[in-house]
């Protein structure tokens, strides 16, 4: 009988959902399919088995899950997905959650939570003040202190989000892929367009990190990039140090841990 040594983490993002399966500390495999807010139990369920079952991995190793999601509509199916599926219910962070960490917020409840799973997962992994950035559908900021406390943060338009716009509001602008052009300035309008999209976010990135760290001259920030863009990004930023691509994957295990370390 399989034994069920394994954590299922879950990422729910507006665009992609990055599912990561742990045993102990370590990252044993990951996937990152796209999110669709319409669909079913049974199409979860059925798609996260086929993943498990093209790495030779059982569906009854899974002994828990936890889920960071920012797309409600699909929290239900998730939910039950893993009910069906692995046999496990899923623990959804909020920032009700025991977090170990105080939430610095207006409303906490505002706080989406894979920000919040970022947080903890930055500080534990560095033990300083941080600048979380997210390249997802929107870039978020996220700042916390040496106390591991969460300031707040910023919420950008994402790259890809920010291309999509204006290649929507431009009739004959082409559709490009988002990579480093050769040049700063294009000598066609598919180099143009990438120089101006690539290079005009690194310098959003840079100045927006640099008005956080004006913000808390008393503190020493490390700089954190996470994402699907993170790695383009981070290499031409002035300020991003770290490269974390399984950074809220991360989060979501010692948040699990935690919880585990605690309960009765």
């Amino acid at each position: 009988m399989t034994q069920r040594t394994k954590l299922l983490v879950i990422d729910v993002g507006n665009t992609n959902t990055v599912l990561g399966l742990y045993e102990g500390a370590n990252l044993d495999e990951h996937w990152r399919v796209g999110t669709n807010p319409h669909t079913t139990t049974d199409e979860l369920g059925v798609l996260y088995r086929a993943l498990f079952a093209s790495h030779g991995i059982s569906a009854e190793s899974v002994g828990a899950a936890i889920v960071s999601s920012v797309v409600p509509p699909i929290d239900h199916a998730v939910r039950r997905a893993c009910r069906r599926y692995f046999g496990v219910e899923a623990e959804f962070v909020n920032p009700q959650s025991d977090l170990g960490i105080e939430i610095r917020y207006d409303n906490p409840l505002e706080v989406g939570a894979d920000r919040l799973v970022n947080a903890v997962a930055a500080f534990a992994r560095f033990g300083q003040p941080c600048i979380i950035i997210d390249f997802g559908t929107a870039t978020t900021f996220d700042v916390v202190d040496d106390h591991g406390t969460y300031l707040g943060g910023v919420i950008a338009p994402g790259l890809g989000v920010s291309l999509d716009a204006l290649i929507g509001r431009a009739a004959k602008l082409p559709k490009v892929e988002i990579k480093k052009p050769d040049s700063i300035m294009g000598s066609n309008t598919i180099a143009a367009i990438q120089a101006g999209t690539v290079y005009g976010y690194i310098g959003l990135v840079d100045g927006i990190v640099e008005r956080i760290r004006d913000a808390h001259p008393a503190l020493t920030f490390r700089v954190v990039a996470t994402g699907g863009l993170a790695g383009l990004i981070g290499q031409e930023s002035s300020f991003i140090e770290s490269v974390e691509p399984f950074l809220t994957l991360e989060g979501l295990r010692l948040i699990h841990e935690r919880r585990h370390a605690m309960a009765p």
